[in-house]
């Protein structure tokens, strides 16, 4: 019949659509199963307290209609999320993603423990990173890496190489791909206490049309991984924070030049550079990255490029610019992470470190603990989850993994990028063996080891003593101003 397959065609509602609505479907289809032994799962007292939600009956026919859960990014973020909720045969799950072949300026650096965990073949690792050159701002250098051992490593990876590898993995597991711009987001009023659908206004781009044909779709769940810009964001309100300027040239330089980046990363000091942060060369598969960023000076971004391009010098003379990519960094954390049933996961979440600017691993590891979470509350697909859950979970669980991380970051950057005698004794105390090992612990693994008492407070005499020196040999930093600019923020 025409009622049984609409009920089968569930998870493909369009909001455009002319037939029933899921409310009155679902409560249908609670009378053919029994309405006396379901009725009590819709009275008015279940949405009484946040967190009971409507819960789906249990019969056969009821469990042919899927909740929908949409992943708006295809990035680690959002690829690693909609393969965790692609694997799990009572949600549908649809990934959006504007940009198949996207590029991210990123310096691509990802942590040791990211393939094992993630599961990543070595095909995505360009490089594999044993030694970094850090440069302080008077051109003193320091190698840092004798620390690792023969099997470990900083991998650099490409970011169309990488994101598309795990987007591929979760269209195998069975996410429906949308190559679309999700435009708009129709949040209805009572989302935080009842199942009504979100709706996903989106532009699918098609062959031969540029803007693409406008289109909606019905949702129950939506995790926002579309980036610092986020358009998820925005329509849950989720607040507003400020935000870095990366800006990277993609440079093909020479064999013979490439050879000496084999496995080398190296990273630049300096208020020339960066008045906040650092610059960096990264190699990648046949060209490196050169790059840099900055919050407090955005504007001055293409100055700040060409001295990184200045320090780097002959190594990278000759070279030709491949690419030119520029992007938003977030700050910290959004206010609000979670609305209702829509989470941000990923950049769109605030998930960058201060002071080493990473982002990839937070990104895929966010994305995945959103997903297990959801799909753990959801039980199967047998109902939705509440505000107040996804919170006490995934919100929960990763600020205590990771909250300290941040924490300890940020100062980090306040103390040392915040002027060049700082940036000076910065660079000396990577001297230290024993800063080495804890810094190449702590980034491999994500987890700090090996800590020594007695090494921490000699390391604080020693920070002291090099703060003091370098201050006393450092050039002041250059004076700017640009209140205006300064105050923006994304929304």
């Amino acid at each position: 019949s025409s009622f049984h397959n609409f009920a089968k065609k569930g998870s493909e509602r369009e909001s455009n659509t002319s037939k029933p609505n899921k409310e009155n479907m679902k409560f249908t289809l609670v009378a053919v199963a029994g309405l006396a032994s379901t009725v009590s799962a819709f009275s008015p007292s279940s949405f009484v307290r946040t967190t009971p939600v409507a819960h789906r009956a249990t019969s056969s026919t009821c469990l042919e209609m899927k909740y929908k859960v949409a992943v708006v990014g295809g990035g680690p973020s959002g690829a690693c999320a909609a393969e965790i909720f692609a694997q799990e045969k009572g949600i549908d799950t649809v990934l959006f993603e504007r940009k198949l072949d996207n590029a991210k300026p990123c310096g691509g650096a990802i942590p040791l423990c990211m393939v094992g965990e993630f599961d990543l073949p070595e095909t995505v690792v360009d490089r594999k990173v044993r030694k970094m050159n850090l440069i302080s701002p008077t051109g003193v250098e320091v190698n840092i890496g004798e620390t690792l051992q023969p099997d470990e490593y900083i991998g650099m990876c490409r970011r169309e190489i990488l994101d598309k590898y795990i987007r591929d993995r979760a269209i195998e597991y069975g996410a429906e791909i949308v190559n679309g711009l999700v435009t708009a987001i129709d949040v209805p009023e009572g989302h935080k206490t009842n199942e009504e659908p979100y709706t996903l206004h989106y532009q699918e781009f098609v062959e031969g049309s540029s803007a693409g044909v406008a289109k909606t779709m019905d949702v129950d769940v939506i995790v926002g991984a579309d980036g610092a810009n986020s358009r998820v964001a925005k329509a849950m309100d989720a607040g507003l924070y400020n935000f870095a300027i990366a800006f990277q040239e993609r440079i093909k330089i020479s064999e013979e030049k490439m050879e000496f980046y084999e496995e080398m990363a190296e990273m630049y000091v300096g208020d020339d550079v960066s008045p906040d942060f650092y610059g960096w060369v990264f190699p990648k598969y046949d060209h490196v990255g050169v790059g840099t960023g900055t919050v407090v000076n955005r504007p001055a971004i293409k100055q700040y490029q060409k001295a990184i391009r200045d320090r780097a010098g002959d190594k990278i003379a000759g070279g030709k610019i491949i690419k030119v990519e520029a992007h938003p960094i977030p700050e910290h954390y959004r206010p609000r992470r979670v609305q209702g049933r829509i989470a941000l996961v990923g950049d769109a979440a605030g998930y960058v470190t201060k002071c080493s600017g990473e982002g990839i691993y937070f990104a895929a590891k966010s994305g995945r603990m959103a997903a297990e979470e959801i799909v753990a509350i959801m039980k199967g697909g047998s109902r939705l989850p509440t505000q107040a859950e996804i919170e006490d979970t995934y919100i929960a669980k990763y600020d205590k993994l990771y909250g300290p991380t941040y924490a300890v970051l940020d100062i980090l950057q306040k103390v040392f990028y915040s002027n060049n005698g700082a940036r000076e004794a910065f660079v000396e105390l990577c001297n230290s063996k024993y800063v080495q090992q804890v810094t190449f612990d702590s980034y491999l693994y994500k987890r700090v080891q090996g800590n020594n008492p007695l090494d921490d407070i000699k390391l604080l005499g020693e920070t002291i003593g090099c703060l003091i020196k370098g201050y006393a040999n450092a050039k002041p930093d250059a004076e700017f101003s640009n209140p205006i600019e300064s105050q923006k923020r994304l929304g």
